[in-house]
């Protein structure tokens, strides 16, 4: 699908998620959204997590970096995150670390083109800037 705005991926994952399980549920993400993989720009999840070597393999997969956002940043994103999590809220102060990080990474006007999806081990949401494509 055409979209104006770069696809950003925002990833939650548990330590023990594999790269495979983290790449293929963005693959499975940006397919439930209409979007082919040349669209994503970037995958973000937050800063204490970016360097994971699970996370990295699986952003290299796409030539990409992970990026990393912070927890102010994250919580600044919490307000637009339709997902609420009682465990992630307790761990990270907001409902959904994968919106929350797709959303702060995408920018302050960023609006959710596919809330979470979930596997095993990690979750995923995409988000794009401004007005490109809302829920």
């Amino acid at each position: 699908m055409p979209v104006s705005s770069p696809v950003i991926a925002g990833v939650g994952f548990r330590a023990g998620a594999g790269a495979e399980e983290i790449a293929g549920l963005i693959r499975r993400a940006l397919a439930a959204a209409g979007f082919d993989p040349g669209a994503l720009a970037a995958i973000a999840t937050a800063a204490d997590r970016a360097g994971m070597p699970a996370l990295r393999e699986a952003a290299a997969g796409f030539g990409l970096a992970p990026r990393g956002i912070d927890a102010d940043a994250l919580a600044a994103a919490d307000a637009r995150v339709v997902t609420r999590s009682a465990r992630v809220a307790a761990l990270r102060g907001v409902g959904s670390l994968a919106e929350a990080a797709a959303l702060a990474a995408a920018g302050p006007e960023a609006v959710l083109a596919l809330p979470r999806i979930a596997g095993p081990g990690a979750t995923c949401a995409l988000a794009v800037a401004g007005s490109a494509r809302r829920l």
